[in-house]
C-alpha cells in the first residue's frame, strides 16, 4: 500500500466514523504540522494552537476532500490559511492592546496548558523545538510574507505556481518574496558566523 494509498484508506474509514482512522491520520501528519506550525509562529503555545485549529479543520471539512491532490497539498492549504488567519487575529490583538494601552498577561498560555490532557508529548514537541530553535532564530528576521514563503517553498516542497495558488498571489510574487528572503537569510548568517 503506497503512502497515498494508506492515505485513502484511513480518511474513508474516518469518514465513516472510525475515530482509530482519524486518530491515525492525526498521528501520520502531528509532527509536519507541528513544525510548520513553529517555524512561522516562532514558540511553541502559538504552535501547538495552529496546529490544533489546523486539524480542527481538517477534521470538520474532511468530507470536502474530493482527492484531486495529494492530501498533504490539501492539507497543507488548510494549514497555511489557519496560520494566515492567526496571524491577522494576533495583529489586531497587538494593535488594540497598544491603543489601549493594556499589557497582555499569561491567560491564555495557562488556559491552553490546563486544557491540553495530554493530547500531545511534551518531550517529543520539546525535542522537536530544540532541534528548531537555531531555524527559528534565522527565520525571526523575515516578515510574514517572506516567512511563509520559505516555509512552503522548502520545508513543504510546493512548487511557486502551488504557493502562488495558495497566497492568491503571481507566481513571479511568490519568486520575489523567497529570494528576497533568502539573501536576507545569507546576510544574517555571514554576519552570525563573523561574530562567532
Amino acid at each position: 500500500m503506497s503512502f497515498t494509498d494508506q492515505d485513502e484508506a484511513l480518511i474513508s474509514a474516518a469518514l465513516d466514523g472510525s475515530a482509530r482512522a482519524w486518530e491515525r491520520l492525526v498521528k501520520r501528519y502531528e509532527a509536519r504540522v507541528y513544525n510548520f506550525s513553529l517555524r512561522l509562529t516562532g514558540n511553541q503555545t502559538d504552535a501547538l494552537d495552529l496546529m490544533q485549529e489546523v486539524f480542527l479543520g481538517v477534521y470538520r471539512n474532511l468530507h470536502r476532500f474530493r482527492g484531486d491532490a495529494q492530501f498533504t497539498t490539501w492539507l497543507f492549504r488548510i494549514a497555511h490559511n489557519k496560520a494566515v488567519d492567526m496571524s491577522r487575529r494576533k495583529y489586531m490583538v497587538t494593535s488594540l492592546s497598544s491603543v489601549a494601552g493594556q499589557d497582555q498577561s499569561d491567560e491564555e498560555v495557562l488556559d491552553h496548558i490546563a486544557n491540553d490532557n495530554g493530547e500531545h508529548d511534551p518531550e517529543r514537541l520539546l525535542s522537536a523545538s530544540q532541534g528548531n530553535a537555531e531555524i527559528l532564530g534565522y527565520l525571526d528576521i523575515l516578515n510574514w510574507e517572506q516567512r511563509l514563503v520559505v516555509e512552503l517553498k522548502v520545508f513543504q516542497s510546493h512548487t511557486f505556481d502551488e504557493i502562488a495558488e495558495m497566497q492568491d498571489i503571481s507566481a513571479n510574487t511568490a519568486k520575489t518574496r523567497f529570494y528576497t528572503a533568502l539573501k536576507l537569510l545569507k546576510a544574517h548568517m555571514e554576519q552570525s558566523h563573523e561574530l562567532s
